[in-house]
């Protein structure tokens, strides 16, 4: 079986100290003890209360220091400065949500990013669950939808009528649905998409030979980059420099791929890097650090581990660590295992000035299923390599494994 390219460096972080291990048929974290001088001591504070599914908290910059608040139900509210939320929604999208269901639904609004001019011209664009639309295949889902709205006259108020739809994706199963939209520091707009559900990356909807994880002709289980300024007519364009600009073979808006379900996502301020909280199956949970035209291994590979989707918790003692095309797989930066929670949540790069100990480590959360009635969720933070350069090339050819290591 041939695994690799012998000149292909082995990036997938298999074996390594850090990584989460299966032990007894069940994964298990390594956590590490804290050194030097750093001393993980937090507490939490209530800012907000009375939402019903809270995705994500969005700042626009543009001097007002509100704080958007995107509640998975349809409803965009605000956090003023002083504390308060205010009554009325800045955006109300429940009446054009599938339908949810009110015990768990992974469906919904889901993602919000603010225009980097938003100061001056009051762009915003939303990522949301419809009803499958009219022409979408028979027995799916629904239909994930990205559309630019503009603040009305009021600036606590979205003009409803203004919508602008910039791209529909239909979805053949309810889950996995990414969607948590950012502006980079190029100013395009990255779009992370989930494989389409069901579990296995396999079933309705999914390539039956590679899954959508490694099909780059499907939207599914990928990143995506475009460009919403200077478009002409066309809802949206295509970064000249996107790893597939170019090639009829694949999908020109794809920026990376395979990726099970992409649910979170942050650029650290400072260097510009992506993080990715990707969800994964029933054993390993990981965060990535994305690089342009990079194959993050989904369904080959669940995190670190070997995957095979007939015996999802039986990790095959070997596997490829190249995809089907020879390019290298990359492997995630944090894996953590089901012991200490089922996914994770968040996060980001911290480089605020409140707490001194976590500049430059990313905090991010978890969550698990059997704790819902006391308590269920564990704040995380980890830490890069001491000599880690902050830095990814341009292109996954010249990665090395000290780039992406845990």
């Amino acid at each position: 079986m041939n695994l690799t390219q012998p000149d292909r460096p082995n990036l997938t972080n298999a074996g390594s100290p850090r990584a989460a291990v299966l032990v007894g048929g069940n994964s298990k974290t390594i956590i590490a003890q804290p050194s030097g001088d750093f001393v993980p001591n937090v507490s939490l504070k209530l800012v907000a209360s009375d939402l019903t599914g809270p995705m994500v908290a969005v700042s626009p910059d543009d001097g007002t220091k509100r704080l958007f608040i995107v509640d998975q139900i349809g409803v965009i509210k605000i956090l003023e400065l002083g504390g308060e939320i205010r009554s009325d929604p800045f955006l109300d999208l429940g009446s054009k949500l599938v339908q949810l269901s009110p015990g768990y639904d992974e469906r919904g609004l889901l993602g919000l990013a603010f225009h980097p001019g938003f100061r001056n011209n009051g762009r915003l664009f939303v990522y949301y669950s419809t009803p499958l639309r009219r022409d979408g295949p028979r027995g799916w889902d629904h239909t994930n939808r990205l559309s630019e709205f503009r603040v009305s006259l009021d600036p606590n108020r979205v003009d409803a009528n203004s919508e602008r739809v910039i791209m529909e994706v239909d979805w053949p199963y309810s889950n996995h649905n990414g969607g948590q939209i950012r502006f980079g520091p190029d100013g395009y707009l990255y779009v992370p998409m989930g494989d389409g559900g069901g579990a296995n990356d396999t079933g309705r909807g999914h390539n039956p030979d590679i899954g959508n994880g490694q099909d780059i002709t499907s939207y599914l289980a990928k990143i995506h980059r475009i460009k919403v300024d200077d478009t002409g007519n066309k809802p949206y364009g295509i970064p000249k420099d996107n790893p597939f600009q170019g090639n009829e073979s694949a999908l020109p808006e794809i920026y990376a791929y395979g990726l099970r379900n992409p649910a979170y996502a942050s650029f650290d301020s400072k260097s510009g890097l992506l993080f990715v909280g990707n969800a994964g199956q029933d054993l390993f949970e990981s965060i990535y650090v994305i690089v342009k035209g990079g194959n993050y291994g989904w369904n080959i590979r669940e995190g670190t581990q070997c995957f095979d989707p007939d015996n999802p918790r039986k990790p095959p003692d070997e596997c490829k660590t190249t995809g089907y095309r020879d390019e290298p797989l990359i492997g995630p930066v944090v894996e953590v295992g089901h012991d200490v929670g089922d996914v994770i949540i968040g996060g980001y790069v911290y480089r605020g000035k409140a707490m001194p100990g976590f500049h430059g480590r990313y905090i991010f959360g978890n969550w698990i299923w059997a704790n819902a009635d006391i308590g269920n969720g564990t704040l995380l933070v980890a830490s890069p390599p001491s000599d880690w350069s902050w830095k990814m090339p341009s292109s996954p050819d010249d990665l090395t494994p000290d780039d992406v290591r845990m």
